[in-house]
């Protein structure tokens, strides 16, 4: 336990600044414990509520494990780049994209840290004045909404150290697992699981492919958290991320969907929070789920500030954090399930094909093993042209086109645009392949090949040679 403390205090000293060797402590167990508890909750129960009827029980469980293990092995390798090189994720992207480059995807890591940060905020309030309902006959989700805001801010002002030594380690990962075991035996034993094994879906959203697209959404949504904590580990970080996350996430997005199957909840955290209560027995079981959930709020609302320290060095971490749980809370009020569904998707077309372009340059173009002076140097190795390295830029949005072609996002301006574009201009069909191969696949190849054809062109260019990776 002292490691981590240790670890942890001197985590935040460092900025976006590379952890020193020495300073990193944690294990491939204390990860697994961190992100295992950071894969399970209630808008992981939401989502996986999302899966059924149109699917059938057996289908979406299928879904969800191919889903949760596909979207946790970018994750993993991304941590590893962290472990490895001991800077924050948006830092990882400057050899990539270049250090001015790397600021696009500090904003829409910041875009979609804030969103999440709301759906937190919303998913916990809405199960809060469900809670205050039952115990204290207060309706008032405006006030909820607010106290959560605060408490999630104050832990977020804390800093890992608080979360995880105060909390996780020594009391938070126990007790959830705990009420998770509960409700899984509650769950089964309503469950007339011969029956449902046998009762086909009713169609509609989601297909399979798309399925396994929004389970692999919630493991790519941390992507560019993952060094923010990885880069505190000692040696091996690779197992302990993988499989910490993946077990987690397939848990409770079983979970979901068989609450909807046996206790007929609604895919929304109200929905939820009622079948828990009513299935499980009371309201306390519910409130500790609640509480459970403070820690994925908290890494939405630091990571975002550390994001932002790659965009303004100087910028006061303090009053990051305050203003992005502001932001977080005013989106809150505005929040639907809707929303939610078009978000997830929109962040796998954002940062599923900015993962393949990175795993191009790090583990096969092998231009790691990076110094300091050229993550931070203007004008140095990382600088490129302009600050921008445009190579990269391509297959990037090439990967982000293949997912939009794929699986339109849906909303109704720019699905329209593109389908004007791509079946009325170009003659093409749309969707591509009629969304059967879904979005995730198509994407990360795409943007994979071209970044490593485009990357090797280059190199023979200029006449560089490959770095081996450290």
């Amino acid at each position: 336990m002292k490691r981590i403390e240790r670890a942890l205090e001197t985590g935040p000293s460092f900025g976006v600044r590379p952890v020193p060797r020495d300073a990193r402590r944690l294990s491939g167990l204390d990860l697994a414990v961190l992100w295992g508890d950071l894969s399970v909750g209630l808008l992981v129960l939401a989502a996986g509520a999302l899966l059924v009827p149109a699917l059938s029980l057996p289908r979406a469980l299928a879904a969800i494990v191919i889903g949760s293990v596909i979207g946790s092995i970018p994750l993993a390798l991304v941590g590893v780049a962290g472990a490895r090189e001991g800077v924050p994720g948006m830092v990882l992207f400057r050899p990539v994209l270049g250090v001015r480059g790397s600021w696009a995807p500090s904003v829409l890591n910041l875009v979609q840290l804030i969103g999440w940060t709301a759906l937190e905020f919303w998913a916990m309030g809405r199960v809060a004045n469900e809670v205050s309902k039952d115990l204290l006959g207060l309706d008032s989700y405006p006030l909820w909404l607010a106290v959560v805001a605060v408490v999630c801010t104050a832990l977020a002002l804390g800093g890992p150290v608080v979360v995880v030594r105060k909390w996780l380690e020594r009391f938070g990962v126990y007790v959830l697992a705990a009420i998770g075991v509960w409700l899984t035996y509650k769950v089964l034993s309503a469950a007339d699981l011969d029956t449902l094994w046998k009762e086909p879906g009713t169609g509609g959203w989601p297909s399979f492919a798309l399925a396994v697209d929004l389970v692999i959404a919630m493991p790519i949504s941390w992507l560019p958290l993952v060094a923010d904590y990885n880069r505190l580990a000692r040696g091996r970080s690779f197992g302990g991320t993988l499989w910490g996350y993946a077990a987690g996430n397939a848990w409770f997005f079983a979970l979901g969907a068989l609450l909807v199957v046996v206790a007929s909840a609604t895919p929304d955290a109200a929905g939820i929070g009622s079948a828990v209560t009513t299935l499980a027995g009371g309201t306390l079981l519910l409130l500790i789920l609640l509480v459970g959930e403070t820690d994925e709020a908290f890494a939405d609302i630091y990571s975002s500030a550390v994001s932002a320290q790659n965009l303004f060095p100087r910028a006061r971490q303090r009053r990051l954090i305050v203003g992005i749980s502001a932001l977080g809370l005013v989106l809150a009020a505005f929040l639907s399930m809707g929303a939610y569904q078009n978000f997830l998707l929109l962040i796998g077309s954002v940062f599923v094909p900015l993962f393949g372009v990175f795993v191009a340059d790090y583990f096969v173009l092998r231009n790691a093993g990076y110094g300091e002076d050229d993550l931070f140097e203007r004008g140095g190795r990382f600088w490129f042209r302009g600050g921008v390295n445009w190579v990269a830029i391509v297959p990037w949005a090439l990967g982000f086109l293949l997912y939009q072609w794929s699986v339109p996002t849906e909303l109704a301006w720019w699905k329209g645009a593109l389908e004007q574009v791509i079946h009325g201009w170009l003659h093409l069909p749309f969707p591509l392949f009629n969304s059967v191969l879904g979005a995730s696949l198509p994407s990360f190849l795409g943007a994979f090949v071209a970044a490593v054809v485009l990357g090797r062109a280059r190199s023979r260019r200029l006449g560089e040679r490959p770095q081996a990776v450290s």
